[in-house]
């Protein structure tokens, strides 16, 4: 008997005791389970940095074997050619040793050619006669070879000799005869070789001449191109081989537009981590796709909308629910037909709400006429002001969803957002609304006065007020803006409207400033730049989207070349998407023939825009069109100038290289605001003294200017009327 149990018997059996169960022990603790030892030996296998990679993954391991059978086909011709290389490198040194030229080239230095010139003679004809003497004796001995043992000696001497030349005319760089001076066109003909990209990368000033590139993805065939993913040395960001991917493609020996660099991002990527591929030849020569919505008869508004493919072949997708979208670029290059294929998707969705305003006045939007619940083409003072009643009519609904969304339970509006199923009740009246605006700029650059609230504004600008609120406040309730311009300046487009549209997307422009207008500040300095667009690659821009597309979530930007859709394919959409509308008895409007008038309540509008800016209240410009050569020194400088963590100080010296600056540089200046100063700098001769301009005072300048700058909110007199 235990201890414990003795206890329990001198317990006296009168006194009370609560109920006993009987019960059973369970450990609620799950049982470790072991990991089979076959497990753990394929997780070994796989993240061992012993084991190569092509042992790790099946696509790696073809690829190495496509590498090792091209190797095997391509080794009697390289033989040949090393063999060729050492023979010439033989040669040159057999030439270099027999005429003395390093003990000549010693007594140059020296000045004391004139008295060697007896011992150098005497030397050279030594040497001669040494080389005599060497070949008459490997003849002989070869003779006497083939006497004794037959040809076979002369194959077996001929092949050590091959393979001597072979492994002296390896090509290695650096060393003398193995490395053309001129070496002609270059191409890129990679298997490839990592050191090609090593070396590709030190070329561009990307790393450094002692720093090397470490291998994630072996160098794989997608598509039409080389994929790999390499990692750069520490302290190296992947967001510079980016911004510097014109030198990287210069270094590989091919054009731009066929490299294509991101930033890996993501639980499988770092600061350091860099995609590429590049291409075989120029991805967008080729003829361009027709949309892939003539493959469908309807279309949800809530999937993205086919838009286009990036370099590689991949599709990409353009989201339109919740966001809206600006496209910009210069006339003909695709602006029209990059809008259209937005509206495709939407026009084969019958619940989709379409208010379509053509200010090109000409018949590229003429088949949506069929299917819009409102419709106008023209560039009249009238239409801008038809224009404006449907604004101040959108913003009225608007007003009006987000009002009984608040009657609405959970369940059916469970944020203050619309539903797919809210946009397909009627009883709601709450569909998809997308507004389509071609030629932007004639309505936002119209004169005409107008009253509001008692106020004289002019038409456009009340017109950029009434965008700017819908853009903030209508996505959530449903609406959908896509506007298209061909002049995306400071003036024209306001700052304020511009900073609200989600996804851009900029086809060729004049200028980089154009560029960064339509997609965001310092784009340029990121890589994204879409003034450098080829003329001939009609369609083809830089899309920044408000989303995920296929390239991933984490893409900031990515050049894409749109969908064809010729205007028979535009019309046969067109015609489906009336025939869908008919079917549900959703054809409204215009298409319906019912050309009601907007209904307006101005003041109402007026009270939730704000009342029209004064002058002291006008918005002041963010990004105007800086006086050169300021605006030259801000676009070297737009790193330190957009960081505090940058430079200070920049010498003039730096900016006169950089910029190719004529002489009156300091005047031109100390005009603008920017007086040079002096201060230390360090320099490869240790810390010296020198002229230059402080970042502080160039930054300032650029906000002086730019707060001097009144792009919005201009008032008009009564004399103006």
């Amino acid at each position: 008997m235990t201890e414990q149990d003795r206890e329990l018997a001198n317990v006296d059996a009168s006194l009370p005791v609560r109920a006993v169960f009987e019960g059973e022990f369970v450990n609620d603790v799950p049982a470790v389970e072991r990991t089979p030892w076959r497990r753990r030996v394929v997780i070994w296998w796989r993240r061992s940095p012993r084991v190569p990679l092509w042992a790790k993954d099946r696509v790696h391991t073809a690829q190495a074997a496509k590498d090792l059978v091209a190797a095997v086909l391509r080794s009697p011709i390289r033989f040949m050619g090393a063999v060729v290389r050492g023979l010439v490198v033989a040669v040159r040194w057999w030439r270099s040793w027999v005429t003395v030229r390093d003990y000549r080239q010693a007594a140059e230095q020296s000045e004391k050619l004139a008295d060697k010139f007896t011992d150098i003679r005497e030397l050279a004809l030594f040497r001669w006669k040494v080389t005599g003497a060497s070949v008459v004796t490997m003849a002989v001995v070869v003779a006497v070879l083939d006497l004794v043992y037959g040809h076979r000696a002369l194959w077996i001497a001929g092949g050590f000799a091959s393979v001597a030349l072979a492994i002296l005319g390896r090509r290695k760089d650096g060393s003398p005869g193995r490395k053309a001076v001129l070496a002609g066109p270059r191409t890129l003909t990679w298997t490839m070789d990592p050191q090609i990209l090593v070396d590709a990368f030190r070329d561009a000033k990307l790393i450094g001449k002692d720093e090397t590139l470490r291998l994630v993805d072996r160098a794989t065939r997608r598509g039409e191109g080389w994929a790999v993913t390499v990692d750069l040395p520490a302290t190296r960001k992947a967001a510079d081989v980016v911004k510097n991917r014109e030198a990287l493609a210069s270094a590989l020996a091919v054009d731009e537009i066929q490299l294509s660099v991101e930033r890996v991002r993501g639980n499988g990527g770092h600061a350091g981590r860099v995609a590429m591929w590049v291409a075989d030849e120029d991805p967008y020569a080729k003829p361009p796709i027709r949309t892939p919505l003539l493959g469908v008869q309807r279309w949800d508004a809530w999937r993205p909308v086919p838009f286009g493919t990036d370099a590689r072949g991949r599709l990409i997708d353009l989201p339109m629910v919740w966001t809206s979208v600006l496209i910009g670029a210069l006339p003909r290059q695709g602006k029209t037909m990059a809008q259209r294929l937005a509206a495709a998707g939407l026009i084969m969705d019958p619940h989709v709400r379409l208010l379509v305003a053509d200010f090109k006045a000409g018949k590229d939007w003429d088949a949506v006429a069929q299917v819009a619940h409102r419709f106008m083409s023209g560039d009249d003072s009238e239409h801008v002001l038809a224009f404006l009643d449907w604004l101040v009519e959108l913003v009225a609904d608007v007003q009006q969803r987000y009002r009984r969304m608040r009657e609405l339970d959970d369940l059916t509006c469970p944020e203050s957002k619309v539903t797919p199923d809210m946009s397909r009740d009627p009883s709601l009246d709450m569909p998809i609304t997308a507004l389509f605006v071609d030629e932007l700029h004639i309505p936002l650059e119209d004169r005409t006065p107008v009253e509001v609230q008692g106020k004289k504004l002019t038409a456009g600008e009340y017109i950029g007020e009434l965008l700017t609120w819908l853009a903030k406040k209508a996505p959530a309730a449903g609406l959908i803006l896509v506007l298209a311009t061909q002049r995306p300046d400071a003036k024209t487009l306001p700052t304020r409207l511009r900073a609200v549209l989600g996804s851009r997307f900029a086809l060729r422009v004049m200028d980089y400033r154009d560029s960064n207008i339509i997609l965001g500040e310092q784009m340029n300095t990121r890589g994204y730049d879409s003034s450098r667009l080829l003329p001939s690659h009609k369609g083809v821009g830089i899309l920044r989207p408000d989303g995920e597309t296929q390239a991933g979530a984490e893409v900031l930007a990515l050049t894409v070349r749109t969908f064809y859709m010729p205007n028979e394919d535009w019309r046969e959409i067109c015609q489906r998407g009336r025939a869908l509308r008919e079917a549900e008895g959703t054809l409204t409007g215009h298409a319906a023939g019912q050309e009601a008038q907007p209904m307006l309540d101005h003041a109402a509008v007026a009270k939730a825009i704000g009342s029209a800016p004064t002058p002291a209240e006008a918005e002041r410009a963010e990004e105007i069109e800086l006086p050169e050569p300021l605006a030259s020194v801000v676009d070297y400088l737009a790193d330190e100038i957009s960081s505090e963590d940058g430079r200070d100080f920049v010498p003039t010296a730096e900016l006169v290289a950089a910029l190719d600056v004529g002489p009156t540089f300091g005047l031109d200046m100390a005009k603008l605001g920017c007086r040079s100063t002096r201060d230390r700098v360090p320099t490869e001769d240790g810390v010296k003294q020198v002229r230059g301009y402080a970042v502080p005072d160039i930054r300032a300048a650029v906000e002086r200017l730019r707060e001097a700058a009144v792009i919005d909110g201009e008032v008009i007199d009564d004399d103006d009327r």
